[in-house]
């Protein structure tokens, strides 16, 4: 993707650099590809839960050092903490030129008021039992290293990649249940201060749905993430949409191969 895109906001959420699961070449093959006027990291880019001396690799370094050259170059880069990096909220509404930290966001797009925030103060199960979240944070992580070792093989035997934990987050139907109350809980007070946009991560659950109720309606968004969806949101031109990085390097090789027949 060598063909710099410039949209006026990039959201990016869940990242969890510092784990085995995080795909730190693609973001940053991704973000060689933006120079947006606003880069809003909304929670989770770097995994501090489960942080580990032993493992934080230069490709991971080098994604973090890519924000900060953004930051230098006239991108406003917004960190809005997450519960995997919450020690960072001890710096909330710090700045640092063109960086700052906060734990929510409102900005005026268009005419319309937009609310970001990361999305884990609605989860209940975090902060009743954050140990259990955290464990259940170090199986994620397991489960995608045994993902990424049987989509090798499945490579190998010339099938598909399969993923294990959309599997089993469709076979459970409370986790189906907690998605959608995420979503209601978000957009119905969204909807009752007055947003248009309402704009989380979290959940890992790439969206773009309109939301509606008696009091009004609002569109909820949310960036996915960099584990397995590899989404992130943009907004261009009065419009929100999602990109998805496997789809925007199939799009920049067709590009580009047809600029080759052409030269040719």
């Amino acid at each position: 993707m060598s063909r710099k895109r410039k949209p006026e906001i990039v959201v990016i959420s869940d990242v969890h650099l510092g784990t085995f699961g995080a795909h730190a070449a693609e973001l940053m093959d991704y973000l060689e590809s933006i120079q947006p006027k606003k880069l809003v990291l909304n929670g989770d880019f770097i995994d501090i839960w489960q942080f580990r001396k032993s493992y934080f690799p230069k490709s991971h370094l080098e994604v973090i050092k890519k924000i900060i050259d953004l930051s230098t170059k006239g991108t406003e880069v917004i960190y809005i903490t997450g519960n995997h990096d919450e020690f960072l909220r001890k710096f909330s509404d710090t700045q640092i030129g063109d960086l700052r930290i906060t734990d929510k966001l409102v900005l005026e797009l268009d005419g319309k008021k937009a609310w970001f925030f990361h999305g884990d103060v609605f989860d209940v199960g975090i902060h009743k039992a954050k140990w259990i979240a955290k464990l259940g944070g170090w199986g994620y992580d397991l489960l995608i290293l045994t993902n990424r070792l049987l989509n090798w093989v499945l490579i190998k035997m010339g099938k598909r990649k399969y993923s294990l934990s959309k599997k089993i987050k469709a076979s459970v139907k409370n986790a189906g249940k907690f998605i959608a109350n995420f979503e209601k809980t978000v957009s119905d007070l969204a909807i009752e201060n007055g947003y248009k946009y309402v704009i989380c991560g979290h959940i890992h659950q790439p969206k773009i749905i309109r939301k509606t109720n008696k009091k009004g309606t609002c569109l909820y968004l949310n960036s996915g993430d960099w584990v397995e969806n590899l989404s992130a949101l943009e907004y261009e031109n009065k419009k929100w949409n999602l990109a998805y990085y496997h789809q925007l390097k199939k799009q920049s090789e067709k590009t580009f191969l047809a600029a080759i027949t052409v030269v040719k």
